[in-house]
């Protein structure tokens, strides 16, 4: 099929699997660090402040770290950074197995973790176009990233909420643990040839430093990741906040939290297929508009909502949305960022993405031990309609052609 033409690729099809499965430990745990720290704290700001910590080194060091992928092969760091990734879910794991979790402890996990992923995720973007060898597929392989992600996310949460409720923490940061090893061997059996990596005696700083520069130079790709960092800063962050919703508001359990985080993936795995469907030559920044202004709105309708399939609906649209906007700004960095500077265009993205989320989760945890759950969803959906106004204002000025032309 057409949509899944990238899986031609070798390279790429090894990477896709191991990711799949992977990524499905990976949500289990996220789903289970979110419900342990509810549990033990019963506050959304520690809980928002566990996420901080988690990601805070994306905010700090994502933009040295583009100027460092790019001057590296992407393959070994990848390899590195998996097997780092692996030894920190396993101290995880004996961490709760002998019962010594505090907030203070899984905080600097995080924090590791953390610092492991700001490298591993540029790494593993950059390598992207390596792994395919007609570049015009590479939007579509950039999509089923983006789909195996998403999908993992709506059946990780499921299977974590069941084995949450059965047998506990433990077991959903041991069965990640154990799923390192299908993608560290997946990586054993790849054949990458890398273009070959021009050494520059420049330092990180100053590589940081050329990155913006030719942000300034390239409004085209700077205005996408101002929308990101805003919407990441301000909407994105609800996720943050679905283990009190789903406790709070509706009286839920750790199989009702499962409920909203699977709802969330499904609506973000709808936008990713819908994302690999699309063909060249698609304008991806009226994409970006549209995602924005549909974001917000769902937001606004998750808050009003009172009856609990109705809200896992608007979650899911609000994942959706999230998705198409997210996956269209990095289809668009990625498919118009000169070579030589696309690891540092990409690390300006991953940034604003990953970067400014943790203090979008620590605002977003403040303001709602202040003002309450819905006044803070109602809040952020507004925000997010105000973005998209926005951005439909720069396009107006930017792009002189009829803006709702398809």
């Amino acid at each position: 099929m057409d949509i899944f033409r990238s899986l031609s690729y070798r390279n790429y099809k090894l990477n896709f699997i191991g990711q799949a499965i992977s990524l499905l430990g990976t949500w289990m745990q996220r789903v289970a660090i979110s419900w342990l720290v509810y549990e033990m704290t019963g506050s959304i700001f520690w809980l928002g402040f566990v996420q901080f910590i988690s990601l805070l080194p994306s905010l700090v060091l994502s933009p040295f770290v583009g100027s460092f992928v790019d001057k590296h092969k992407k393959y070994r760091l990848v390899f590195v950074t998996q097997i780092a990734l692996m030894i920190q879910a396993g101290v995880l794991t004996l961490v709760v197995g002998m019962g010594w979790e505090t907030v203070l402890i899984l905080s600097v996990l995080g924090f590791l973790q953390g610092v492991i992923n700001a490298f591993d995720v540029l790494g593993r973007q950059s390598l992207l176009v390596s792994l395919v060898d007609n570049k015009r597929d590479l939007p579509n392989a950039i999509a089923l990233n983006s789909s195996v992600f998403n999908a993992a996310r709506m059946v990780g949460p499921a299977i974590g909420g069941v084995l949450l409720t059965n047998y506990g923490e433990f077991v959903c940061f041991g069965i990640n643990f154990l799923s390192f090893i299908p993608v560290i061997i997946c990586l054993m059996l790849m054949n990458v040839v890398e273009e070959e990596i021009k050494l520059t005696k420049e330092s990180n700083l100053e590589g940081l430093v050329d990155g913006f520069n030719y942000l300034k130079r390239s409004p085209h790709l700077a205005s996408l990741i101002i929308v990101l960092a805003f919407s990441s800063l301000l909407v994105i962050p609800y996720t943050s906040l679905l283990p009190a919703v789903a406790k709070d508001l509706f009286n839920g359990n750790e199989a009702t939290f499962s409920w909203f985080e699977s709802a969330a993936g499904l609506g973000a795995m709808i936008g990713a297929i819908n994302m690999a469907r699309l063909r060249t030559g698609q304008n991806l920044r009226y994409r970006v508009l549209f995602s924005a202004l549909l974001m917000g709105l769902s937001l606004l309708l998750l808050a009003y909502a009172h009856f609990l399939p109705t809200a896992l609906l608007f979650t899911a649209m609000v994942s959706f949305a999230m998705m198409m906007q997210n996956s269209s700004i990095n289809t668009y960095l990625q498919t118009h960022a000169m070579p030589h500077y696309r690891a540092r265009v990409i690390s300006y993205y991953v940034m604003a993405f990953q970067g400014v989320a943790p203090l979008g989760t620590l605002l977003v945890g403040a303001v709602a031990e202040y003002t309450g759950i819905k006044t803070t969803l109602y809040i952020m959906g507004g925000a997010g309609v105000a973005i998209a106004i926005f951005f439909y204002g720069y396009l107006r000025q930017h792009i002189h052609r009829p803006l709702f032309k398809f």
